[in-house]
């Protein structure tokens, strides 16, 4: 068993990538020093002792906060039968989430009937079971310092990326240039808060390289 610090856990739809419109519990994990200048989840950045409370607490908190509960992976399953969640798909995120060994907890969820996706900034090995659906929006000189691991960009399943300009695109081209092959993986581009230039620059680069567009539907339609 590990240990992990969950600063957020509900039941939703996600709403972007690949996965778009499949009933999904999300587990957003607490830490993360990447850095990103535009992150809407800038709560879940610093891991204080002071700031653990209740699972309870957590749940139903209904607000950004930093505050976040201890649990291991069979206290976690447990948390979503107490819940009454009847989503089957489980998605991990943070934060930075791979800044965890996500080992155990996929590989159970797996085996009690779960399917698993990890959301992840691409700057720290991810450690998962091989059943795990990966995807990577890779963030690219950050703040903090971190690079885009090419081992992370080999395991993705899909890379999602946000782009508000051309140098975006160029940015994930010298990147994708460092992967052995893309057979097999889904390369999304998203458009930052929806903008309507950015919008307009994923739209054509999707079509002309047969890449895939990703929409952040949960905001157009007011859920979490």
């Amino acid at each position: 068993m590990s240990t992990l610090n969950i600063n957020e856990m509900f039941e939703t739809i996600q709403g972007e990538g690949a996965h778009t419109g499949i009933p999904s519990i999300f587990v957003r994990l607490q830490g993360c020093p990447v850095g990103c200048p535009w992150c809407d989840t800038k709560h879940t950045w610093e891991i204080k002792a002071e700031l653990s409370v209740s699972p309870e607490a957590v749940i139903k908190k209904g607000q950004e906060s930093e505050t976040y509960f201890i649990s291991d992976e069979a206290a976690l399953l447990a948390q979503f039968s107490k819940e009454g969640y009847v989503a089957k798909h489980v998605v991990i995120t943070g934060g930075e989430p791979c800044m965890y060994d996500l080992r155990p907890l996929t590989t159970l969820l797996h085996d009690k009937g779960y399917t698993t996706q990890i959301e992840t900034s691409g700057t720290f090995e991810v450690l998962c079971d091989d059943r795990t659906y990966v995807t990577v929006s890779p963030k690219i000189n950050m703040k903090g310092g971190y690079d885009v691991l090419v081992s992370a960009l080999e395991r993705a399943n899909e890379i999602k990326h946000p782009i508000a300009m051309q140098k975006h695109i160029d940015e994930l081209d010298a990147l994708l240039s460092k992967v052995s092959s893309l057979d097999g993986k889904q390369v999304c581009l998203q458009p930052i808060s929806q903008q309507k230039r950015a919008t307009e620059l994923a739209v054509s680069t999707c079509i002309e390289r047969n890449w895939r567009l990703s929409l952040q539907t949960h905001k157009y339609i007011g859920i979490e």
